[in-house]
């Protein structure tokens, strides 16, 4: 008894410690690159587990990936407009396991299939086109730090692809 009245005067005092420190800088979203999902409900592989619902966690966490890899890798004032028309996410869920488990095996692929312009500070289009991308070794990154992380496969598939298509730097 004693120790969870302790424990939760603990909790207490870092939650109001946390409240009483500076307000921190809310991070700086850049605005050079967009990314918009052309009827994300047509998608293949974008479901909530069990239903027909479109999830909104795996687009924005694939729209905010895709933002704050590609700007740092673009030149002063050119902007990247990137539009996903349809996506099928590493792995596969198995409808019949009680938890809902995504199964990650070599046949099951991460797709992406995308358009994108890049415009120069002078508004003049730099490069554009459409992408599908497909990544038949997926399965080879496995076992690397951060492998367990939710669309881990398919932020590299995203990450492989603009480091080809505007030669960044890693």
């Amino acid at each position: 008894m004693k120790t969870r009245l302790i424990l939760s005067l603990l909790a207490s005092l870092a939650l109001l410690a946390g409240c009483a420190s500076p307000a921190a800088k809310p991070a700086k979203v850049p605005t050079n690159v967009t990314v918009q999902f052309q009827d994300p409900d047509k998608f293949t592989d974008v479901r909530e587990n069990n239903s027909t619902i479109t999830s909104t966690y795996y687009l924005d966490t694939l729209r905010d990936y895709l933002i704050q890899t590609a700007s740092p890798m673009l030149g002063e004032g050119q902007k990247l407009s990137i539009t996903v028309t349809d996506i099928d996410l590493a792995g596969e869920n198995l409808f019949n396991q009680p938890n809902m488990i995504r199964i990650m095996k070599d046949i099951y692929t991460p797709k992406v299939k995308l358009t994108f312009q890049l415009v120069g500070a002078d508004g003049k289009v730099l490069k554009e086109g459409d992408r599908q991308l497909i990544d038949l070794n997926y399965m080879l990154l496995g076992g690397r730090p951060g492998s367990n992380e939710p669309l881990y496969y398919d932020k590299m598939q995203l990450k492989q692809w603009l480091k080809a298509e505007f030669g960044a730097k890693f």
